[in-house]
């Protein structure tokens, strides 16, 4: 239904509340393209200005990342996640490494113990999506679709205070690959996660963590 209101600024909060609520309840994920600023305006019987308003807003916040040319991503599941990703943004590479290979590895181990069926078929269907990001050679998709893998492996755990803490830090580690990646994709630097997704399945805990850490990144350091 339309959304009504005569004062701006009391429409703009509403049209806030609404698209957070789209996002923290999962309908738009860590990793996904919001729909376009003319969808949401059918969608929300506002004007195109209460749009970007509330987009910018949420993006200030660091839920949103506008990316010129491409879309409007979803980056965290919260405002503490903005706060997180403006407070780690400028941290040590190394250290960003090393928290990720901590997190996914024991998020790995515990989808081995208790990953469903349902989670598997996920798993398939977003590595199938991963290889063939890689194999199109455009470094962008592969970043989101390795992402979005990894958050899914980190869901599978089925806790839900590491699944929050993971996408709290999803915009940091997101542009860490981004930097590592750099603008194209090189064969060295491939790294299979079907490894991983198979030890899961297996439900080889240790396996899987060991596959998970070992290269956290969705690809190998390369020297430029």
């Amino acid at each position: 239904m339309p959304l009504t209101s005569p004062r701006r600024s009391a429409l703009a909060d509403q049209v806030i509340a609404q698209l957070r609520a789209q996002i923290t309840t999962g309908e738009w994920p860590v990793g996904s393209r919001i729909p376009t600023e003319p969808e949401l305006v059918e969608q929300l019987g506002v004007a195109r200005n209460t749009v970007r308003e509330a987009v910018r807003a949420l993006a200030h916040n660091g839920l949103l990342d506008i990316r010129q040319g491409s879309g409007t991503y979803v980056v965290a599941t919260s405002e503490l996640a903005g706060v997180m990703n403006r407070r780690f943004a400028g941290a040590d590479p190394q250290h960003i490494a090393e928290l990720r290979s901590a997190l996914e590895a024991e998020a790995a181990r515990l989808a081995a113990r208790r990953r469903t069926e349902p989670d598997m078929r996920q798993l398939g269907v977003l590595l199938e999506r991963r290889e063939r990001a890689w194999e199109s050679g455009d470094a962008a998709s592969f970043v989101e679709a390795d992402g979005t893998l990894h958050m899914a492996v980190v869901a599978a755990s089925h806790n839900d205070v590491l699944a929050e803490l993971y996408a709290d830090l999803g915009m940091v580690l997101r542009e860490f690959l981004r930097a590592n990646v750099g603008e194209r994709l090189r064969p060295e630097a491939y790294v299979d996660h079907g490894r991983l997704v198979a030890a899961i399945r297996d439900r080889d805990e240790e396996r899987a963590a060991a596959e998970a850490s070992a290269h956290p990144f969705g690809c190998r350091f390369v020297e430029a």
